[in-house]
């Protein structure tokens, strides 16, 4: 029970951005604001003192690669749907395909594998999966894709420089510089970029509650299905793949149980604030996120006390 304190902590504090929206205090063009800040400062200073103090090592254990596989196979089986099933777009299905495979690995993963799991190296090869493989892949087609869509399609030289245009690639580049160089930034620099990057998480959520009270309510017909698809895939089929993954590997029972819980993870508020920067879907990926993470902690539930 103690790992659900992170979904009841992050419920709180959208809830905060929900009352300051119906309060009048904060307006759509905070929410813009607070989105933009956490995109270009605050997650960018986050991503990068989280990537230099990374256990990489961790990265190519064995356990890591029934993680992998769960997320390769949940975004191929995404995308699949979105183009075959729901004809989407390349903007819009990168989109559904984050939200079935990008897990909520920081705030909420830090907790689940400190109380459920008892060691919270289990969430690094995820974290580091995502920010230097997942996000850079996913932007760099959202910013090919809603160019081309504004009439201003990517040259080779603007696809070739889009890891050193996007400041959340950036802020992962260069925290890996430091990882792999051993070099510890002196405090009058890293307690800056500790201190921004704290903003980023709750600028997110306090975003999302906002959007929750002000934006337009969610949508039915084939838009609430696709949504149901996106998380059954997400807090379903990703967990199932991973367990099937790793009893196929030989894992012993704590890497197959912690493999599985991390999988169950719903998806990251973070995509919430990437729909908000390219204007692909903002409503979809808002109650995806909503719905998927109050499903994921009854999946979680099950999942860490069955699984033992």
């Amino acid at each position: 029970m103690a790992s659900l304190t992170g979904f009841g902590v992050i419920g709180i504090v959208i809830g905060v951005g929900w009352l300051l929206a119906k309060a009048g205090v904060l307006a759509l063009e905070q929410r813009r604001l607070m989105s933009n800040l956490a995109f270009t400062v605050a997650s960018p200073a986050l991503l990068c003192s989280l990537m230099a103090t990374a256990d990489l090592g961790r990265v190519f254990a064995r356990s890591a690669l029934a993680s992998y596989g769960a997320i390769v196979l949940t975004a191929v089986a995404a995308a699949v749907v979105a183009r075959c099933l729901f004809h989407r777009r390349l903007a819009e299905g990168t989109l559904s395909t984050l939200l079935a495979a990008y897990s909520n690995a920081g705030n909420l993963g830090l907790p689940v594998a400190a109380y459920a799991l008892g060691d919270i190296t289990w969430i690094v090869p995820i974290l580091v999966l995502q920010v230097a493989v997942l996000q850079p892949v996913a932007l760099a087609l959202l910013d090919a894709a809603t160019a081309a869509e504004r009439g201003r399609p990517a040259s080779g030289w603007r696809l070739a420089s889009l890891p050193f245009r996007n400041p959340l690639t950036v802020g992962v580049l260069v925290g890996l510089a430091l990882n792999v160089a051993d070099v510890t930034l002196p405090p009058v620099l890293g307690q800056p970029l500790s201190m921004v990057g704290d903003a980023a998480v709750p600028l997110m959520l306090i975003a999302f509650g906002v959007s929750l009270c002000l934006d337009p309510k969610p949508a039915g017909g084939a838009e609430a299905v696709e949504s149901w698809v996106v998380i059954a895939l997400k807090v379903l089929i990703q967990p199932s793949a991973a367990f099937a993954l790793a009893s196929f590997l030989g894992l012993g029972t704590e890497a197959r149980h912690a493999v599985t819980v991390i999988a169950c993870l719903p998806p990251a508020q973070n995509i919430f604030v990437f729909a908000s920067r390219y204007g692909v879907r903002l409503t979809f990926a808002r109650d995806t996120i909503f719905r998927a993470t109050a499903v994921s902690a009854a999946v979680l539930l099950l999942v860490a006390t069955v699984l033992v």
